[in-house]
């Protein structure tokens, strides 16, 4: 091979290579904590959406806050209910498990005190509802809590948030 042919050395290349993994290990972990606050951003939204729903549910059907989740969802289409008031979206109210996670959360709604029903409408004066990340550390960090109160709580350790956890600034 004569030294008047083009073209790149192995070193050339292997160099080239090397910056390239370089930068790339600076930018993942980079792209990863920025995934897990957008993740953390949408599970804010949907608490503050479920709270909406439940208070929506509360003052339509004069019967308290819904039983279940299921209550302020429903599938589109379907007749509007108090057992699927179609208040929230459907993909938020069935995320009740880590396999059906919005947006890297699952979310727990439990009512509380004792149901009251008006008409065919079931209802409950108080509820809690904890927003958890379906893979700690990939997919979120913190828990969110929130009740009839409408603030918003979170934890970053781990722990299951509570009443007694700091709200959100």
């Amino acid at each position: 091979m004569s030294r008047t042919e083009k073209g790149f050395s192995l070193i050339e290349l292997l160099i080239v290579v090397a910056i390239i993994l370089i930068i790339a290990a600076i930018a993942i972990p980079n792209l990863l904590r920025a995934k897990m606050a957008a993740n953390e951003a949408s599970a804010v939204g949907s608490v503050r959406t479920i709270n909406t729903g439940s208070v929506t549910y509360s003052s339509t059907y004069g019967a308290g806050y819904p039983p279940a989740l299921a209550n302020i969802g429903g599938a589109s289409g379907s007749a509007v209910t108090c057992a699927g008031g179609q208040l929230i979206d459907n993909s938020l109210a069935t995320a009740t498990t880590a396999a059906a996670a919005k947006s890297g959360y699952y979310f727990t709604y439990t009512p509380g005190g004792t149901a009251v029903t008006v008409g065919s409408c079931t209802g409950h004066p108080t509820y809690t509802l904890i927003a958890t990340p379906s893979v700690a550390g990939q997919t979120g960090q913190r828990l969110f809590f929130s009740d009839q109160s409408g603030v918003i709580r979170f934890t970053s350790d781990g722990t299951t948030p509570s009443i007694s956890s700091p709200p959100l600034q």
